[in-house]
C-alpha cells in the first residue's frame, strides 16, 4: 500500500479518520481531532488503510 503525507487514512481497528503528517522507518505519523483537541500518534503502515476520498483525489 502506498501512503503519502497529507493522505486521509483510517485505522483498521479504531476506524478514526486521520491525516498523515509524516512517514519514517515504516511508521506513519497521523493527526486527528477527537472533539476536544488535536491528537497525534504513529502507527505501522499495515495498521492503516486509505479512505475513499484519498483514492478519489489520486485518480
Amino acid at each position: 500500500m502506498f501512503i503519502s503525507v497529507s493522505d486521509e487514512v483510517k485505522h483498521k481497528e479504531d476506524g478514526q479518520t486521520m491525516i498523515v503528517t509524516g512517514i519514517a522507518s515504516g511508521m506513519v505519523e497521523c493527526r486527528w481531532y477527537d472533539g476536544y483537541s488535536v491528537r497525534r500518534e504513529a502507527f505501522r503502515e499495515d495498521e492503516l488503510f486509505p479512505t475513499s476520498r484519498a483514492r478519489q483525489l489520486a485518480s
